[in-house]
């Protein structure tokens, strides 16, 4: 246990049976009333925000969270298997950690998973990630001069809009967070 003055943005604590994650901790001291810190936290199941207000003296539980990254290896179910790149260890990890960016997800790729307690709470893919687009449709002569998009599938399945000057077989890189065309890779 640790005083709520201890707690830092960014730490993650159980708070009412739940974990959460401080997103932002203020100190703040109002006219003549009792100095208090006001935490905005984020549910890490279930990605709800909870606003809530410490006396500086409450107790709050903050959790050790450790962080680090591994390999992609394949689907099982529910579960995405990923290994540990220096002990060679393998986990399952839920596909709902990974949220909407899962589609661009490539076996042999590196995610960054963090635990608590041997209980994997957050899954991400790197913010970009380079794909070869297996189809899309052929640009006509004229029409690359504006700035209009197409759809184009990707090796992992996904479908993504791209500009009209990509072409079947070409690599590009993608934002995994909004899954937009960022740019060609050469």
């Amino acid at each position: 246990m640790a005083k709520a003055s201890e707690v830092k943005s960014g730490n993650v604590l159980r708070f009412s049976g739940e974990l959460v994650s401080v997103e932002e901790y203020i100190h703040r001291t109002p006219g003549n009333l009792r100095a208090f810190y006001q935490a905005r936290m984020r549910n890490v199941k279930t990605g709800k925000i909870v606003e809530y207000r410490f006396r500086t003296d409450e107790e709050v539980t903050i959790c050790r969270v450790e962080t680090s990254d591994y390999q992609y290896l394949y689907e099982d179910g529910d579960y995405l298997v990923v290994m540990d790149n220096n002990t060679y260890e393998q986990y399952n990890i839920p596909k709902l950690l990974f949220g909407s960016s899962i589609k661009f997800l490539k076996e042999g790729m590196n995610v960054t998973i963090a635990f608590e307690s041997d209980e994997p709470i957050v899954a991400q893919l790197p913010n970009s990630v380079e794909l070869e687009i297996t189809y899309s449709e052929p640009a006509v002569k004229g029409d690359t001069s504006t700035s209009a998009l197409k759809y184009a599938t990707l090796e992992t399945g996904a479908e993504i809009r791209v500009p009209l000057f990509i072409n079947q077989g070409e690599k590009v890189k993608i934002d995994t967070k909004t899954g937009e065309y960022m740019e060609r890779v050469k």
